[in-house]
């Protein structure tokens, strides 16, 4: 009974070890280069059914909010400079 088990056990091992070495599906240009895309997937994305179509507003919103902040930021450090005092609210900043 126990050289059943461990033969099963043995081929087990075997058969997970040889599906370890299964084709994935890549084909790799260079070493760690294994992106390939789906079948269907256009060459060029822009005019395609995969094209995101940003808005150029919404894209403009995080440059706008990091102006803003790096103003604010201004306004501290030389609030800072002349006072000597760190204030974080630009609001209480005379």
């Amino acid at each position: 009974m126990m050289q059943k088990t461990s033969l099963a056990v043995a081929a087990a091992a075997a058969l997970f070890a040889m599906g370890a070495q299964a084709y994935d599906g890549t084909n790799c240009k260079a070493p760690g280069v294994c992106w390939e895309p789906k079948p269907g997937y256009p060459d060029k994305v822009a005019g395609s059914k995969y094209d995101p179509k940003h808005d150029p507003n919404e894209l403009n919103k995080q440059s706008e909010s990091i102006k803003a902040m790096e103003a604010r930021n201004r306004k501290r450090v030389e609030n800072y400079a002349k006072t000597g005092k760190f204030v974080y609210k630009v609001e209480d900043i005379k």
